[in-house]
């Protein structure tokens, strides 16, 4: 069985996506040009930001991709969309509950999405 370990997302300026993102995650990408920026993350899984232009077979506009990660309470996705709001972030959505717990969600500079959620408490 193959294994996935890379999500590629498609921007208009790797540098300017590979600053926001790298805030987000609190890493430095391992890669970074005007074509494209790579972030390995501690978990192994691995983000490219790949210049929209540029990809083979040609793609679709930028955005419309989304990342999570998943907290441990509501209370800590409501401390990181205050952080994130303060920052000020694109907020697309505040803290809310939904069938599958308490989220929020933000938007990189080419829309593509960051939700944080904390799964409903049993």
């Amino acid at each position: 069985m193959t294994h996935p370990s890379t999500t590629i997302l498609y921007v208009a300026d790797p540098l300017a996506s590979a600053h926001w993102w790298g805030e987000r995650l609190a890493l430095l990408p391992v890669e970074a040009s005007p074509g494209f920026a790579m972030f390995v993350l501690p978990g192994g899984l691995q983000i490219g930001l790949w210049k929209a232009p540029d990809v083979q077979p040609a793609a679709g506009a930028p955005g419309g991709s989304e990342l999570t990660i998943t907290l441990g309470s509501r209370a800590e996705v409501d401390a990181l969309h205050a952080q994130w709001a303060a920052q000020g972030l694109q907020v697309l959505q505040p803290p809310t509950d939904m069938d599958f717990g308490h989220t929020c969600t933000v938007a990189d500079p080419d829309g593509h999405r960051l939700r944080a959620f904390a799964p409903h408490e049993a």
